[in-house]
């Protein structure tokens, strides 16, 4: 058994992996048509991250999870997803929240994503949480925004 901390976010399993991958394509699905192509989240290995520890759940079963990478200098939110079942219920901030007290643990001055330009209830979230658009740009088909909040 799993020691979940209080807000109920824990590393992510090997066993994990199946639901990691459910929450990932149902909360990125919806903006296939909208972007025009799969957005990178549903693409990624998500097996490796967890075996890597960039993985990090909540709910049981799993409704969220973050990935992150740990970078010399800030810490790297690769994806944020939330089940559609349970949008709207805080866990997404729940999730941000765990993502910016991880980056302070580590002693890192800053949390850095991106989204792409398509997923504007996504830029309105971190804008309202206090992340600034450091830039826009193309990554090969991706239009995207580069996004950072430094942390007190």
């Amino acid at each position: 058994m799993t020691d979940t901390p209080a807000d109920g976010i824990r590393p992510a399993a090997p066993a994990d992996t199946p639901a990691v991958k459910a929450v990932t394509d149902a909360a990125y699905r919806p903006y296939i048509d909208r972007i025009g192509l799969v957005p990178a989240p549903m693409e990624a290995d998500h097996a490796a991250d967890v075996a890597a520890g960039r993985v990090f759940v909540a709910g049981e079963p799993v409704r969220g999870l973050v990935v992150v990478r740990t970078e010399p200098d800030h810490l790297y939110l690769d994806s944020i997803a939330v089940h559609p079942d349970v949008r709207g219920t805080g866990l997404g901030r729940r999730l941000l929240a765990f993502v910016e007290d991880r980056a302070r643990a580590l002693g890192l001055p800053q949390v850095r994503l991106l989204t792409n330009a398509m997923m504007w209830e996504n830029r309105r979230m971190y804008e309202r949480y206090g992340y600034e658009v450091v830039e826009r740009r193309k990554d090969g088909p991706y239009d995207r925004f580069h996004y950072r909040k430094s942390l007190p």
